[in-house]
């Protein structure tokens, strides 16, 4: 047997351990029979616990943040290097799916575990981060945890209130940690040599192209809105067609013309994923409705040019119709690009293990994106398989595409150097 023969029956073997413990963090949610796990809730403490066992196992050193961030620590052999970071979340939206976060920390656990039995170090520390929020369900606060380590945390959302009317805070003392002690969680420029975060990609790209990985050239940015609508209510049955100030109509062209305007550019995408009639009913025409507002691309100045058309359009309907409106900001995040040199370095692990490159952007929001602004950092996509569905109990992926991922982020470890080429 040669030695490119064992190592891919090592990363087989490492692919399928990926897949069960993803099943295993799975047992940790809120509700049987669907995937909830949300910040500082009993099953996000047990998955954290979780982790933390397995990264022990792992000949890792294990801490835990302020913020409830999870670290383990693969000791180099100049602790005084500068840090190799790479992680994912490990938090869920509700009724989410398994592998959305903790495929980019399991994957370096089992890598890190097979290094430490060879006893192989490198000459930086690995520190492999299960962020302990990103998605924003509880306390519609996202990226809790890269926001600590970034030093961007803002203190006031401890005081946001979940469905229960339990503060952030208070959830966060009732857990064990010490919100006063968030700053200690924030780590400096020239702390991190680089971030690499796996992730699977949560689109259709690379299954409907037959590829396993994909490099990710920028994260995409982001403007979310809420639009309240006002009108007024009336019969169904009695006010003329011509007469009416119908909030949903209003509301269904707009949504339409968003979709049209983000058809015109490749890469956009607009979303309204929430469209609510405030006490509604079936035979009243209806004088109130609230909906969402989500524009992406990975370009800012298509994202931003989209955004004015919409406004312009919003405001256009409105007056014609004879609604009233007002519109919040609720969310803008610029795009961020993934570092050049990293990128290349990634195709150059997929190369070798036969794997032509594919850069593509993201469309999801991620914890690198915060990262980015302390270190270079750089994703490597998973292909999703049913259709590439996520954020969805149908969401998948299979053990060889685990497998693949860990030669590659195994391969990139070993070939890493913490200086970029000139």
């Amino acid at each position: 047997m040669t030695k490119t023969d064992r190592d891919t029956r090592n990363y087989s073997v490492l692919g399928h351990e990926i897949m069960t413990r993803i099943e295993t963090l799975a047992s940790h949610t809120e509700q049987e029979g669907e995937m909830t796990r949300t910040y500082m809730t009993a099953a996000h403490r047990g998955a954290a616990s979780q982790i933390a066992s397995w990264m022990s196992e792992a000949g890792m050193a294990v801490r835990e943040d302020a913020v409830g961030n999870v670290i383990g620590r693969y000791e180099g052999t100049d602790p005084g290097s500068a840090i190799l970071m790479t992680g994912s979340h490990f938090d869920t939206v509700r009724d989410g799916g398994k592998y959305d976060g903790p495929l980019g920390i399991l994957l370096p656990i089992a890598c890190v575990a097979e290094w430490n039995r060879q006893g192989k170090r490198f000459p930086f520390p690995i520190e492999v981060v299960a962020f302990c929020e990103e998605e924003g369900v509880r306390f519609k606060a996202p990226l809790l945890g890269s926001r600590a380590i970034a030093g961007s945390f803002d203190k006031s959302v401890l005081e946001n209130v979940d469905d229960q009317g339990v503060t952030m805070r208070e959830a966060m003392i009732s857990a064990g940690l010490d919100p006063t002690q968030l700053d200690a969680a924030a780590m400096s420029k020239g702390d991190i040599a680089a971030y690499l975060e796996v992730h699977i990609e949560q689109g259709p790209v690379l299954l409907e192209e037959n590829r396993g990985l994909g490099v990710v050239t920028a994260i995409s940015g982001s403007s979310r809105f809420m639009l309240e609508l006002q009108g007024v209510a009336g019969h169904a049955g009695t006010v003329p067609m011509a007469s009416r100030n119908d909030t949903v109509m209003a509301g269904a062209e707009i949504a339409l013309y968003i979709e049209k305007r983000c058809n015109e550019s490749p890469g956009l995408v607009g979303t309204v994923g929430q469209f609510n009639v405030p006490n509604g009913a079936g035979n009243v025409i209806p004088g109130h409705a609230v909906m969402s507002i989500d524009i992406r691309a990975g370009e800012d100045s298509i994202r931003r040019s989209a955004v004015d058309d919409i406004q312009a359009e919003i405001d256009s309907i409105c007056t014609r119709r004879g609604i009233r409106k007002s519109l919040e900001k609720t969310y803008e995040a610029a795009s961020v690009a993934c570092a050049s040199w990293l990128q290349q370095s990634l195709e150059e692990s997929m190369e070798r293990h036969g794997c032509t490159p594919r850069r593509l952007p993201s469309g999801a929001g991620h914890d690198g994106m915060i990262i980015a602004d302390i270190a270079p950092m750089a994703m490597l996509f998973v292909r999703c398989g049913n259709g590439g569905i996520s954020h969805n109990p149908g969401e998948t992926m299979s053990a060889e595409d685990a497998a693949l991922a860990s030669q590659v982020f195994a391969d990139f470890v070993e070939n890493f150097s913490a200086t970029e080429p000139v």
